[in-house]
Formats: structure tokens, sequence, C-alpha cells
């Protein structure tokens, strides 16, 4: 009897956690939802005013600035990261996210829709506090592939501003449709 009343209350338990994920994941796509539209429409926006290659400061600058407000604003850590990084600093995945950022790939290569892939769980922080985690595929759209297309397809002027701005550009070679990297979230619990 002891032991079934422990299972059910584990069980128990295991349903608090289950509702409180898709709470978590619900309220968490809900306000990454806010910032990827309006990255998307600056970097098109700076192109169609100016050339691709003012898509790249919007890439650089404003679109982690936009992040970072959004971050500060709820308390959370949202980033961009990629297994293919344009800028190592800000976009190197941790062992999380290079994991599920390999995962994505696989479910996308066994035919699953990349714009639909995403992943939310409840993690340890490494330091015994409960961390609420949250990954959404970026998929290449047909603007992205100006700057994180072939390099033989770029124009010269843009491959040079590339390797000004980002040295260590590894971000190349996508085709549309593909998972370019993926916005991140970490929320504290």
């Amino acid at each position: 009897m002891r032991t079934l009343l422990i299972v059910t209350l584990l069980a128990a338990a295991g349903a608090v956690r289950a509702g409180e994920l898709e709470s978590l994941t619900a309220e968490t796509r809900a306000e990454v939802a806010q910032i990827l539209p309006r990255v998307s429409g600056m970097m098109k926006s700076a192109v169609e005013a100016e050339g691709v290659a003012a898509a790249i400061p919007v890439c650089k600058d404003k679109a982690p600035q936009l992040m970072a407000e959004k971050a500060d604003a709820l308390g959370w850590k949202i980033r961009r990261v990629s297994l293919k990084t344009r800028n190592p600093e800000r976009a190197t995945p941790d062992a999380w996210e290079a994991e599920r950022l390999a995962a994505f790939d696989a479910r996308a290569a066994a035919g699953e829709a990349p714009a639909s892939l995403e992943v939310a769980e409840i993690v340890s922080d490494g330091e015994g506090r409960r961390v609420f985690r949250y990954m959404k595929a970026l998929p290449v759209a047909p603007v992205c592939v100006q700057c994180h297309g072939e390099q033989a397809n770029m124009a010269p002027e843009l491959v040079q501003a590339l390797a000004r701005d980002y040295p260590h550009d590894a971000a190349t070679g996508y085709a549309p449709g593909q998972i370019r990297g993926a916005v991140t979230v970490q929320r504290p619990l």
C-alpha cells in the first residue's frame, strides 16, 4: 500500500510538471513570436532600402539588441545560436543547445517542417536550480540566402563586408528551408 502511495504521488508530481512545462512553453513561445517577425522585418527593410550589405548591421547589432531588451524586460536569457556561427562570441551554442540543434537537423532530414521544430525542457542549471529551456528552429528564408547562401553567388562587396565584420564566418552554404540555427531561451524557475 505504501509503495502504491509513493508511486501515485510521483505520478501526480509528474503531471504537475507536465502542466508546468506546457504553460511555460506556451508563454515563452508567445514572447519569442513577438521578436522574430521584428528581426525579420528589420532585415527585409534594410535590404530593400539599402541593399544586401545593409542587413549586416541589423543582424550583427540591432537583432541582438532587440533580443537583449526583451530578455532584460522578462528576466530571461534570449539569443540566437547556430552550429555554423557567423559570430562565435554571441552565437556558439552551449552543450544543451548544440545537442538540440543536431536533433533539429535530424528531424528536418526525416521530413519534419523546419519552421515547426521546437523543444522545451525543465533542467538543472548545474548548480541545482531548475531552469526552463526553450529552442525554436530558425529556417533559412529566401532573403537570408543573400548573406547565408553560397559565397560564389554573393556580390564581391558583400563577401568583403562579411569578411570584415565576421572574420570567423562559417554561416554560409545554406539553401531556403534549411535550419540556420535557433532562438534559445533560458528562464529561471
